[in-house]
């Protein structure tokens, strides 16, 4: 099986006990990819059919402290690089992203498992993030007051912290790390990386292209590993700030000890999100928009639309919702004409599964059933289809838990007030969604709603990057959000000048007719 990686990014391995050679992913430091010497590796399969693909190594203490140690070197000087230098890099590297999309899009189906189209929207969210990191000029503007006083002005300037890490998870492989190193590059930081270890292998083909864009060596270096590179990350001295997206669990974890260690901290966890459908809403658009946003990537997104309130007589298109959810087609995400493909391990599966029969057992009607789905040619792989559990309860397992899964809840409420009751009352805040006709319906749920991203007639109202990703309550720990305002405000601090130039001490030169050239 194909790899779509340069040579240099994988090595070959002969391991006896193994029918074919394996490929070995590295470390990017300085530029460079380097081989490890680590003696333990992460199997890394294919979740359609779990075969190894490539292994992972866990970076030993002295390669990590390597990288942060090249990171903190390369700061002193791209700190003090200008603006226009560090925007005309992100420049080239939006152009290189653009250019290799398909590539990088085929190496997330091959690891992850989502459809190459869903592959390539993965990669596009993240290319605008460097598009809008092209606005530094803009973005990264200070503050002036001049005349406070007499000669006096006060001025204050954002300046990048240091040496900063991004720790990625594993839904969206080429997307997150896009929302985390080019902020923090643009802005004049360094950052060490960490992408998840299940598929690492798209930020290490963006990394090749984060090369041939320029960027000089230790401005982005990239470690590989589990729970100790994890901890390092959270006690490196060197590390000013850590960027994290991932499960309750990890998240949780990083914000305590990381910001224990006196280091900024912004955490996107877990969610549980909803979408209210009153009964005025436009049934055909609704209905479509309900089954990509509960199905789609095999419900690993953390903004999927995983719960459904029917409001009043809404309720009677749920046999329409079923029929349409019955016609999404599970299979390989390198068919073309797959909706969804697997799970990213078995032990996501079995997870999805022990789920669904929580809510069958609980008392849920399980209106469409996508356990036991084989796909031809693929029987090994970690396929659930489109499931849908009716009469969630709030007490139920299968409603607390974020399944992570392809799995719709499905919930009734009498009124537009029960409905907002009752997602209030749940602890996550990332995103939510009201289906309606009704300007005032939707204006009330905006405004009474306690949930960080609300779409109306939008199902995953994940906000474009001259906005910030605003989850709130329980899905995000931190004060600062990612990309937009908030991700300039969180890799950047703030030094105020005070300054006084008396008028009687103004000096006099000669005129120079030369046109001023800023660089």
């Amino acid at each position: 099986m194909s790899i779509f990686f340069a040579g240099r990014v994988i090595t070959q391995l002969d391991d006896a006990t193994l029918q074919d050679p394996i490929l070995l992913t590295k470390m990017f430091i300085d530029n460079e990819f380097v081989e490890s010497e680590t003696n333990e590796w992460i199997d890394l399969p294919n979740p359609a059919t779990n075969e190894i693909i490539t292994r992972v190594p866990k970076c030993t203490q002295a390669e990590m402290q390597r990288a942060v140690e090249s990171c903190e070197r390369a700061f002193e000087q791209w700190s003090t690089t200008t603006v226009l230098t560090r925007q005309q890099h992100m420049f080239k590297l939006q152009q290189l992203l653009r250019e290799n999309m398909k590539k990088i899009a085929a190496n997330i189906t091959e690891e992850q498992g989502k459809t190459l189209v869903d592959a390539e929207g993965d990669v596009l969210r993240g290319l605008q993030v460097v598009e809008h990191c092209c606005s530094i000029t803009s973005l990264q503007l200070g503050e002036t007051l001049p005349g406070v006083a007499k000669d006096m002005d006060i001025v204050s300037y954002r300046l990048p912290l240091g040496v900063t890490a991004g720790i990625t998870p594993f839904n969206f492989p080429a997307m997150i790390p896009l929302w985390m190193f080019p902020m923090a590059l643009v802005t004049g930081n360094t950052m060490l990386l960490k992408p998840s270890e299940r598929d690492p292998g798209a930020t290490m083909m963006i990394m090749d292209l984060v090369r041939e864009a320029g960027f000089p060596a230790g401005t982005v270096n990239v470690i590989h590993g589990a729970h100790d590179a994890v901890n390092f990350v959270c006690d490196n001295p060197l590390i000013r700030a850590i960027s994290f997206v991932g499960s309750d669990q990890a998240g949780t974890y990083i914000y305590n000890r990381g910001s224990k260690n006196g280091k900024r901290v912004q955490s996107n966890m877990g969610a549980k999100n909803h979408g209210v459908i009153m009964p005025d809403a436009n049934k055909e658009a609704t209905l479509n928009a309900l089954a990509g946003a509960a199905f789609g990537a095999a419900g690993q997104r953390c903004m999927a639309l995983t719960t459904v309130v029917w409001v009043g007589e809404s309720k009677e298109w749920i046999p329409e919702l079923i029929e349409r959810a019955k016609k999404l087609k599970v299979n390989v995400g390198t068919d073309p004409k797959a909706d969804l493909g697997p799970l990213i391990s078995p032990q996501a599966k079995e997870r999805v599964e022990k789920l669904i029969e929580s809510g069958q057992k609980d008392g849920c009607k399980v209106l469409l059933d996508g356990r036991g789905v084989k796909v031809e040619g693929y029987e090994k792989g970690n396929f659930v289809g489109p499931t849908v559990l009716h009469g969630v309860q709030p007490n139920m397992e299968c409603y607390k838990e974020e399944i992570f899964g392809p799995v719709l809840c499905s919930m009734e409420a009498d009124t537009l007030d029960d409905a907002i009751n009752l997602i209030n009352g749940n602890p996550y805040g990332n995103g939510t969604a009201i289906f309606t006709t009704n300007g005032a319906t939707a204006h009330k749920y905006t405004q009474k709603i306690d949930v960080g991203q609300v779409g109306i007639n939008v199902p995953i109202p994940v906000p474009l990057p001259m906005f910030s990703f605003t989850g709130s309550r329980g899905s995000f720990r931190g004060d600062t959000h990612f990309y937009g305002k908030q991700g300039i405000q969180f890799y950047t601090q703030v030094k105020t000048v005070t300054q006084l130039w008396r008028g009687e001490d103004v000096s006099h030169s000669t005129a120079s007719t030369a046109m001023p050239v800023m660089r």
